[in-house]
């Protein structure tokens, strides 16, 4: 078998074999196919696209590069969720601990973050002695006592999409939908969870900025999913404007807190209902989603979902005083309200250009290297329909300088406010099974 052939039969629009595809693989994850042949199939991939075998195959492959994480020994059935990525995306924090506290194990393999804010595992790590990096069996061990723990991604885990990931930056290849799902399937599949509830974000502050993209990589990544004998389910849900009101990682941290007492913004409140429900509905802790979401709500309502991320905040060497007492989160030096320029109503909030805001206080990272500063960011006081009077707080910004005239001016240029009242966005645009 040629590298040279498999590229021009996927150039020529035909489809590959199986055996053609882990050839590639093997070839790439060792070493003995160059960069220079694999940015050509890529390529090749990118124009002609992959039938839903194809991609399952690709999938399949990179699985097989490296390590997959037994869970056998995890009592239940094991969900996991996955995000296309946004702004403010706290939902994780809340999921996690809330979706423990009625009885589902939760064994959560999470990222960091590269971009507007930090990823789940940077948040966490805002929390003082959080500790992500526990052995494979203290994991399996706290998933079993208590459904719960949070640890960040094995380095061995999918290592061929590692390399093809960063292939694909610098070929212009990313927007490679077949790539992109076997891209995120691979770790999903890699990571041992028996079901899988994927949220595909879309709009300014997605990957996907329309629906269609967002629905075809849905739609791909369920069938990869179910194909490798894996219950997936996705939600199409709204990143044209930030979810919930915080960005940055203390303040996503106190937001989420704020959701598991119930006191957490409408929006974000009704992604972690959505969400979980498939999440309690997909373990068999429920037989409908009405039933799932009852669950979680009483859970909230009798401080089951509070003390639960406690436990999981102490488990992981944590200082769980922050859920009474988010005071003890890192606290920015500054804080710096931004009023209303006019009167009206909040008609767009562009959400990439608000999170690159907070990316520019030191909540995100530019390069890997960057270290994230966890007391910084954003508090949104409006979103997208409310109201707004002229001299009315916008947006308070948490800051350790204040020389911020950079981010105060991306911030009112990417806040729009008309006279006609705008109605909200549709959170949840489409829930797709099959």
């Amino acid at each position: 078998m040629r590298m040279v052939d498999i590229i021009e039969k996927k150039r020529d629009g035909q489809e590959l074999t199986k055996a053609e595809i882990n050839f590639v693989i093997t070839g790439y994850t060792k070493g003995t196919v160059p960069d220079y042949q694999m940015s050509a199939l890529a390529m090749a991939i990118y124009f002609k696209d992959m039938t839903n075998q194809e991609i399952t195959d690709l999938t399949m492959a990179m699985v097989e590069s490296g390590e997959q994480i037994d869970l056998s020994a995890i009592h239940g059935i094991k969900v996991d969720k996955h995000s296309t990525g946004g702004v403010g995306d706290t939902t994780t924090l809340v999921l996690a601990p809330l979706v423990a506290a009625v009885g589902v194990p939760v064994a959560k393999m999470s990222g960091r973050g590269l971009g507007h804010t930090g990823g789940t595992i940077d948040k966490l790590e805002a929390i003082k002695g959080f500790n992500v990096e526990i052995s494979n069996d203290e994991f399996i061990q706290l998933v079993n006592r208590d459904q719960v723990a949070v640890v960040g991604q094995s380095g061995d885990l999918a290592p061929a999409d590692k390399k093809l990931y960063g292939l694909r930056d610098v070929t212009g290849t990313v927007d490679s939908i077949a790539l992109i799902a076997s891209s995120i399937m691979s770790k999903k599949i890699a990571a041992g969870a028996d079901a899988i509830v994927l949220d595909v974000t879309t709009g300014d502050g997605a990957f996907m900025k329309n629906e269609k993209d967002a629905e075809r990589l849905a739609k791909t990544m369920v069938q990869i999913g179910k194909l490798a004998n894996r219950q997936t389910m996705a939600i199409i849900s709204d990143m044209s404007q930030p979810l919930g009101l915080a960005i940055g990682n203390s303040l996503e941290v106190k937001e989420a807190i704020d959701a598991l007492k119930g006191e957490g913004p409408a929006d974000l409140m009704e992604m972690v209902y959505v969400l979980g429900s498939q999440m309690v509905v997909l373990a068999k802790q429920a037989d409908t989603l009405e039933e799932a979401r009852e669950l979680l709500k009483e859970a909230i309502q009798s401080g089951a979902a509070t003390t639960k991320f406690k436990e999981m905040i102490r488990n992981q060497g944590g200082d769980d005083s922050i859920v009474d007492r988010p005071e003890n989160l890192p606290q920015a030096e500054f804080v710096i309200e931004l009023p209303a320029k006019e009167s009206g109503y909040i008609s767009e909030m562009v959400a990439d250009q608000l999170g690159i805001a907070a990316m520019l206080l030191g909540a995100g990272r530019r390069t890997k290297e960057d270290t994230i500063d966890y007391s910084v960011g954003l508090m949104l006081h409006k979103k997208v329909g409310d109201s707004v009077t002229a001299g009315e707080p916008l947006v308070t910004v948490y800051a350790n300088s204040q020389a911020i005239d950079d981010v105060k001016t991306k911030i009112y240029e990417n806040i729009f406010i008309t006279k006609e009242k705008v109605a909200e966005p549709t959170l949840i645009h489409q829930i797709i099974t099959e």
